[in-house]
């Protein structure tokens, strides 16, 4: 298995495209998904345009719908949620499909969406990554940040070197064997800096502090943590992401 690490969608390369491809949006858009499948909904469609969004979404029954839009850290007017994974209660998306659409973390997903399997990762759901990696072995594995508008992000980065980290320790693997670029380096490197201190890290990320001053300290605690949910979003078909943990297995 050769990984490798890419801190912004538009770092990634043109020509190629990895067997498995995740997206990482810690702030917030995966660590969302990732929480909205954990609480019962159906499925999560990703949109980078909000227009879009709005017209596929009118094929769905108001009360099998939620529409959630985000920009620049704030929920979008007309929308039923922004982008916190507090507001993902099974109360409220229980059966339900999460049409959404953020500033960064919907434009990773399309990015990737052509590649044979297609992942949301986040601290929360860290572990039930690296086991599906595991038991899959990929022969080529891309980590792609969301980053903030093109530019690197601090949250995004020790995500992916939490999940290259736990998986060069189950792989048994030298650093050299597994890594593809100079990013999965750098990436494990900062998240053995700061894995015992996540939160002050995020307090310390360009988008925390924008979220804090948003008032959204809780999210930054919540999206903090690791592994802490079973919950592995891999995409059904194009934009469409659904648990693959809750699929019974034919035969």
């Amino acid at each position: 298995m050769k990984l490798s690490v890419f801190y912004t969608p538009e770092l990634t390369p043109e020509t190629t495209l990895a067997d498995c491809a995740i997206a990482v949006d810690v702030l917030r858009a995966t660590s969302t998904i990732v929480t909205a499948l954990s609480s019962g909904a159906e499925a999560v469609q990703v949109f980078s345009d909000l227009d879009k969004l709005l017209k596929v979404s009118e094929d769905w029954s108001s009360a099998k719908r939620i529409r959630a839009g985000e920009r620049g850290g704030s929920k979008v007017e007309g929308f039923d949620f922004g982008n916190s994974p507090l507001d993902c209660t099974p109360e409220r998306v229980g059966g339900k499909r999460l049409f959404i659409s953020t500033t960064n973390g919907t434009r990773a997903l399309q990015c990737v969406q052509t590649a044979p399997t297609v992942l949301a990762a986040a601290l929360i759901n860290r572990e039930a990554v690296v086991q599906h990696l595991l038991q899959h072995q990929p022969e080529t594995v891309w980590i792609v940040g969301s980053g903030w508008e093109g530019s690197f992000s601090l949250e995004d980065t020790v995500c992916a070197g939490a999940i290259a980290h736990q998986l060069q320790t189950k792989l048994g693997c030298s650093l050299e064997e597994l890594a593809e670029n100079d990013e999965v380096v750098g990436a494990i490197a900062l998240y053995q800096q700061w894995q015992d201190n996540l939160l002050d890290l995020m307090h310390h990320a360009s988008h925390g502090k924008r979220l804090l001053r948003l008032g959204c300290d809780e999210d930054l605690k919540y999206c903090s943590q690791t592994d802490v949910l079973d919950v592995l979003p891999m995409q059904r078909e194009p934009g469409v992401l659904i648990n693959s943990k809750s699929l019974v297995p034919i035969g």
